[in-house]
């Protein structure tokens, strides 16, 4: 058993629980914690298949942009339940500090003692370099250039509809 198998299981299983977790939850707040612990399991998920951009923008805009922006608006509309909801949770604080120490352990570890295993295969190496942001750019360019320019149009003609119609809202 190879790590990547491994650390695909790990990620696969962190993933489907998150998610089941994410949807059983009757905290909004909690559901939204789990569905940024199932981004960032997709972002690990996407590192093992060498797309490497793919994984950035997974966690960049989604679990960064549009999850802060989704907790900022639960957060305004149900004030009163979430500031009770970590008072007296010994368990909770504890098992947040034992996930950071573990977390802190793994990566002291790789940052000190980590080395490369062995050299790439060609395989493995155009992978990689299909993976990174200079080749989707040189392919968004040049190969889909007009699906791309044709989504950007769509999604200016969508911000100029709702532009409009909250000007209509307002008048």
């Amino acid at each position: 058993m190879n790590i990547q198998l491994i650390l695909f299981i790990i990620l696969a299983l962190v993933a489907a629980v998150s998610s089941v977790v994410m949807i059983t939850r009757p905290s909004p707040v909690i559901s939204a914690v789990f569905l940024v612990l199932n981004f960032f399991a997709l972002a690990g998920l996407y590192l093992l298949l060498n797309a490497q951009f793919i994984a950035v923008v997974e966690v960049i805009v989604y679990a960064g942009a549009i999850m802060v922006l989704f907790l900022f608006v639960l957060m305004l509309l149900n004030t009163e339940v979430e500031d009770k909801l970590f008072v007296n949770k010994r368990t909770i604080k504890f098992f947040a500090i034992l996930v950071s120490v573990f977390v802190f352990v793994q990566l002291a570890y790789l940052i000190l003692f980590g080395k490369p295993s062995r050299t790439l295969t060609p395989d493995e190496a155009a992978s990689i370099k299909a993976g990174t942001i200079q080749a989707i750019g040189y392919q968004l360019y040049t190969n889909y250039f007009i699906p791309f320019e044709v989504a950007g149009f769509l999604l200016l003609a969508a911000t100029i509809g709702a532009l409009v119609l909250a000007m209509k809202k307002f008048e």
